[in-house]
């Protein structure tokens, strides 16, 4: 992530052509926010989302006068076009359908695409859109983190963007030096709704409390993610993928105001922190302007009242997945799409009831730990395999257990 150029003030910015990926979820929903109060700046030319909410994208895609929307459910085509034409969307709008619809959308050649797609079901369109020769604001973290290697040598320099909140504030706070001017990166991590509790605490949490995060508004994937902490493990391994700093020197603090979103120290003792109120409008109106900055995109702190801003060390003891998401992403490889792909399969399994809080990261855990890697440079297939094996593994792993909420007294 190189630092831009000074440019004059008040210059002229063409309007970019976007495609939202992941269009109904939180991060799209915030995006089509973003571009319809800057309409001279963006132009949406598709939308993409899984096809689970086809009455909204149809009113996103009338909204913003879209020529092409796309849709992983061939089974909701005929509920989105009849929605389509309710909602007063362009005549003639291209419908495309099926698990190759967001990837052939991504790799159009669009100026930017932001992939807000959740789960490692977003790799393809990543690489499509890399290829391309797009922008990609990325917020689809697990598409970086499966791909590994795989999307970074597809990315020319510059061309990934990141949109989660706490690397956009690295990528903010990496103007103020040069890489070799670098000491450390800080991750800020809110705690979630379970900080300060301790692991025999945590046994009996139930999807519903892990659902009420006390600062931010997600998805219920990320948002159990975060209350694992597996989320906060899984930007470690992006941070070292975007911004190539080892991980011996990538650290996280707990910081429940969630107002400062990370850090870097820099070699001669200083460090630059990038604080705002807890509101993904703004890394995403950076990711889609980059390395412009959108006027008002959020509200800015207000400095004129008194707060506190707290910060503790993580408790590796109760929030064992940032250890384990270091270990996999220093082994490198496939581990780290292996450690995702356990997660989404034992997050789903805890959010239907069928495993206990603490099962999540212990399973995980037993898979990486069975993990064999196959020799030879990575590749997509190899990718793949990884992924498809942990997910197997992880529910064969389930199906032994003893049942439904365990006492979670596993590895990790």
């Amino acid at each position: 992530m190189s630092s831009p150029a000074a440019r004059p003030t008040g210059r002229p910015r063409p309007s970019r052509d976007v495609v939202l990926l992941g269009s109904t979820g939180s991060i799209g929903v915030q995006a089509v926010d973003v571009v319809t109060r800057n309409p001279d700046r963006f132009r949406v030319v598709g939308l993409a989302a899984d096809g689970g909410r086809v009455e909204l994208l149809a009113d996103q895609a009338a909204r913003l006068r879209v020529p092409t929307v796309a849709i992983a459910k061939a089974e909701a085509e005929p509920a989105l076009r009849e929605a389509l034409r309710r909602a007063g969307a362009p005549a003639g709008v291209q419908v495309l359908v099926g698990p190759d619809a967001a990837p052939e959308l991504a790799g159009r050649g669009a100026d930017v695409v932001l992939n807000g797609i959740t789960g490692s079901i977003g790799l393809r369109p990543t690489l499509a859109a890399l290829a391309a020769g797009s922008t990609l604001a990325l917020a689809n973290k697990e598409s970086l983190i499966v791909g590994g290697s795989l999307v970074t040598r597809a990315a020319a320099p510059g061309q990934i963007v990141p949109v989660d909140s706490e690397h956009s504030a690295v990528a903010q706070c990496l103007r103020a030096g040069g890489p070799d001017e670098v000491s450390r990166l800080v991750l800020t991590a809110s705690g979630g709704p379970f900080l300060g509790r301790t692991r025999a605490e945590l046994a009996g949490v139930t999807p519903d409390q892990a659902l009420a995060h006390p600062t931010w508004a997600m998805g219920p994937v990320v948002t159990t993610n975060s209350a694992s902490l597996v989320n906060k493990g899984l930007e470690i391994i992006e941070a070292h993928l975007l911004f190539g700093i080892g991980f011996d020197r990538i650290e996280v603090m707990v910081h429940p105001q969630s107002m400062v979103h990370s850090w870097v120290e820099f070699t001669d003792g200083s460090s630059v922190l990038q604080a705002s109120p807890p509101d993904m409008r703004l890394p995403i109106a950076l990711g889609l302007g980059w390395p412009d900055r959108v006027p008002d995109a959020a509200r800015p702190i207000d400095l004129t009242s008194a707060a506190r801003w707290e910060f503790f060390p993580l408790d590796d003891e109760a929030f064992p997945a940032v250890r384990l998401a270091r270990k996999a992403g220093v082994a490198g490889g496939t581990y780290p799409a292996v450690y995702n792909a356990a997660n989404e399969v034992c997050v789903d399994a805890f959010l239907s009831g069928g495993i206990g809080f603490l099962d999540i990261v212990d399973t995980v855990d037993r898979v990486v730990s069975a993990y064999r890697p196959p020799a030879g440079e990575l590749d997509l297939p190899g990718v793949l395999a990884a992924d498809a094996w942990a997910r197997d593994e992880a529910r064969r792993t389930l199906s032994v257990s003893s049942g439904p909420h365990r006492s979670g007294e596993g590895s990790a």
